[in-house]
C-alpha cells in the first residue's frame, strides 16, 4: 500500500505531543511540540475531518474505523483521513476480538455495530463523536481504565464519555447527538460540518460558557442554534471516570463542561487500558 507522506504522523500522537500535561515530547525543543493546541485548532481539526467524512458519505462510502489514529497530520495542521486498521500493530490495544468475529475497535463503535455488526454512515457518525472527544481530550483513549468487555457493557447500557476539560458545551452537545441510540436521529455529516463551521464565528473563549453578546447580535443567533447553556447544570463527573449514565443528562440542552477533568493525571495518552490507573471520584 502507498500513502501520502504526512510529516507530523497520526492525529493521536500529535494530540499527545501537544498536550500541556503530557510528558511525551511537549516542551522538548522540537518545533512540532513548542505550543499546546487551543480551541481554534481543535475546531479546525474537527471541521476538516467532518468535511472529509461528508465527502465519503455523499458517495456512500462507510469508513468503519474512524479514529484519531487513522487521521494524518500535515503541515499547517492539515488533516487527512486514512484507514490503516491493523497494518500498524502499535495500536493493537485499541481493537478487541469479538467471539467468532474479527478484531474490532469497540471503543469507537456504535451499539448497533457492536451488537449486530451493522456498519453504516450512521455508525461512522457515532465514531466521529468519539473522535471529537479524542481531540478535546488531547488523545486520551476513550473509556480509559476499563477493559474492552466492560466498555461493551457500558455502551449497551447507554453510558457515554464525559465532557473533556475545557470543551465548549456546544461541542459536547454535538458529541452527544452523534451518540444517539437511534441511528436515524444522529446528525448527518453535512449538518455536523455546517454546525462546526458556524462555531468558527464565535469567540474562541466564552467565560464560564456564557454568551457575552447582546441578544440582538448576529453571534447570539449562532449560539441560539446550539441551545442555551445553564451555569447551574450538574457536574458530569459524579460517577467513575470515563462514563456518564445517560439518565443523568437532561435532553433539553447541553451542559456546561466541568472546570477540572477527573483524569488529568492520565494525560500522557497511553493507549493500553492496563497502563491507565483508575481515578477515584
Amino acid at each position: 500500500m502507498f500513502f501520502e507522506y504526512m510529516p507530523h504522523g497520526d492525529l493521536h500522537e500529535y494530540l499527545v505531543r501537544h498536550s500541556p500535561n503530557s510528558d511525551i515530547g511537549f516542551g522538548s525543543g522540537d518545533e512540532d511540540t513548542q505550543a499546546s493546541l487551543d480551541h481554534s485548532d481543535f475546531l479546525s481539526i474537527g471541521i476538516q475531518i467532518a468535511s472529509g467524512m461528508e465527502y465519503l458519505s455523499s458517495r456512500h462510502f462507510v469508513h468503519r474505523d474512524l479514529a484519531a489514529r487513522n487521521c494524518m497530520v500535515g503541515d499547517n495542521l492539515q488533516i487527512k483521513i486514512a484507514d490503516f486498521g491493523l497494518s500498524r500493530d502499535i495500536y493493537a490495544g485499541d481493537y478487541y476480538r469479538m467471539p467468532s468475529t474479527a478484531v474490532l475497535p469497540i471503543r469507537w463503535m456504535s451499539p448497533e455495530a457492536i451488537l449486530f455488526g451493522r456498519f453504516s454512515i450512521e455508525s461512522d457518525i457515532w465514531a466521529f463523536g468519539v473522535v471529537l472527544w479524542e481531540i478535546y481530550s488531547f488523545g486520551l483513549q476513550p473509556f480509559y481504565g476499563y477493559k474492552n468487555q466492560e466498555v461493551i457493557d457500558m455502551i449497551r447500557t447507554r453510558h457515554i464519555l464525559p465532557c473533556p476539560n475545557g470543551c465548549l458545551a456546544h461541542i459536547y452537545a454535538l458529541m452527544m447527538e452523534c451518540w444517539h441510540e437511534i441511528p436515524a436521529r444522529r446528525p448527518p455529516f453535512k449538518v455536523i460540518l455546517a454546525r462546526l463551521q458556524a462555531l468558527e464565528s464565535l469567540p474562541s473563549h466564552i467565560p464560564n460558557g456564557h454568551n457575552s453578546y447582546p441578544s440582538s447580535s448576529p453571534k447570539s443567533n449562532l449560539l441560539a442554534q446550539f441551545g442555551p447553556m445553564d451555569s447551574d447544570s450538574p457536574s458530569m463527573h459524579e460517577t467513575k471516570p470515563g462514563i456518564v449514565p445517560l439518565s443523568q443528562i437532561q435532553p433539553s440542552g447541553p451542559h456546561l463542561c466541568p472546570s477540572e477533568r477527573s483524569a488529568s493525571s492520565h494525560s500522557s495518552g497511553l493507549r493500553k487500558s492496563e497502563q491507565m490507573e483508575q481515578t477515584q471520584v
